[in-house]
């Protein structure tokens, strides 16, 4: 993706932000938020860091408009609750050592700015990214992300150029966090968790690999 290519010096810098900022709060959570499509993106990249890099569950979270059961059905108004993200903030306990990695197409969805705002207020590091680059969303972050991708196909239809950008930033992000962390030896997931039969297998080809 081109809009990626474009932010590729921006990206760079908040990866190392956050290596930075986890690597001196060990208790520090990596917290993915946004709304619809967006806050999913951020689950779906989440949520894959346990299995592929043993990152600890109690280190990883997300605030995402309208509760969990968002992630698999629309919640009519969610996004422009800004209130519930004030609760949400709160709920969860953010603080100084968390990370708070914020999603928004449009870059001015009401509840992922507020969650960005109080989050940048307990003090933790805030990464903003927008597909817009005049998004007030990048106002509340200490290091901001743009992936410029214009116009959708389909007019409004954020889950197409958008997502596909958002998604492909969070997996470069993720995954050079990781690798910076020690989780990754000679190109192989190193701390991965084996959680069925091809991925038992795959734990003793690494171990093998690296021993």
């Amino acid at each position: 993706s081109s809009s990626v290519k474009k932010a590729s010096k921006s990206i760079e810098f908040a990866t190392l932000k956050i290596y930075e900022h986890l690597k001196l709060n060990p208790k520090g959570r990596l917290i993915y938020a946004g709304a619809g499509t967006s806050g999913r993106i951020g689950v779906q990249d989440g949520v894959e860091l346990l299995p592929t890099f043993g990152w600890p569950q109690k280190r990883l979270d997300y605030i995402i408009a309208g509760g969990n059961i968002a992630i698999l059905k629309s919640i009519e108004n969610a996004e422009d609750d800004a209130s519930q993200a004030i609760d949400a903030i709160l709920k969860k306990s953010v603080s100084s050592q968390d990370v708070v990695i914020a999603l928004a197409a449009s870059g001015n969805t009401p509840f992922t700015c507020k969650v960005l705002e109080e989050a940048s207020k307990k003090g933790a590091l805030t990464i903003g990214i927008s597909n817009n680059p005049n998004g007030n969303l990048l106002k509340f972050a200490n290091s901001k992300i743009i992936l410029d991708t214009k116009e959708e196909l389909i007019a409004g239809s954020t889950r197409l150029k958008a997502g596909t950008a958002q998604k492909i930033c969070l997996n470069i992000i993720s995954s050079m966090v990781m690798i910076k962390m020690g989780k990754v030896k000679n190109g192989l997931m190193k701390d991965m968790v084996p959680t069925n039969k091809k991925l038992k297998k795959r734990k003793i080809f690494i171990d093998s690999k690296i021993s």
